[in-house]
C-alpha cells in the first residue's frame, strides 16, 4: 500500500531547476503540460482544455519574469490539491513582481496583471536566497 501511495504523491508534486534563459519557457510550459496530463488518473478526468491553456499561460508569465529578472536560476513547481493547481516560481531575485493597474496602451507589464486574473489567489515573498511567487488556479471552475 506504501507504494501506491508514494506513486500518488509524487504525481501530485513536480518541482523543476533551470539554469539558462535559452528555450526554459518551452520547456516549463513542457512540464507544466506533462505534469497536467499526469493527474488524469488522480482526477478521473483530464483537465479541461481551456483550463490546460490558462496554466500554461500563468507558468509562462511566471517564468518569464524569473528568466528576465533575477540573476540565477529559478525553480518551477507544480502541485495539485482540491482542484487547484498551484505555479510556485522561486527565483534569486530579491524585488517582488510589480502588478499594475490595467492599461491596455502600456507596452509591457501585463504578467502580473494576466496571473493576478487567472488566479484564484496569487503571493508573492521574499525568502533567503531571493523570492517565492505562488499562484493558485481553479482547474475545475466551470468554462
Amino acid at each position: 500500500m506504501l507504494d501506491v501511495l508514494t506513486t500518488v504523491t509524487e504525481s501530485l508534486r513536480r518541482s523543476v531547476r533551470y539554469s539558462g534563459r535559452d528555450g526554459t519557457i518551452a520547456a516549463a510550459r513542457d512540464t507544466a503540460a506533462a505534469f497536467l496530463d499526469d493527474l488524469a488518473p488522480d482526477r478521473a478526468a483530464p483537465v479541461p482544455g481551456e483550463r490546460v491553456e490558462e496554466v500554461l499561460l500563468v507558468v509562462s508569465e511566471l517564468v518569464t519574469n524569473a528568466g528576465r529578472y533575477a540573476p540565477g536560476p529559478y525553480v518551477l513547481e507544480l502541485g495539485y490539491c482540491g482542484g487547484d493547481v498551484e505555479i510556485t516560481v522561486w527565483d534569486t531575485s530579491s524585488q517582488l513582481p510589480r502588478r499594475f493597474e490595467p492599461d491596455p496602451l502600456r507596452i509591457g507589464g501585463h504578467g502580473m496583471e494576466i496571473v493576478g486574473r487567472l488566479c484564484r489567489q496569487v503571493t508573492a515573498e521574499r525568502v533567503h536566497g531571493g523570492k517565492r511567487v505562488t499562484a493558485r488556479l481553479d482547474v475545475d471552475r466551470p468554462a
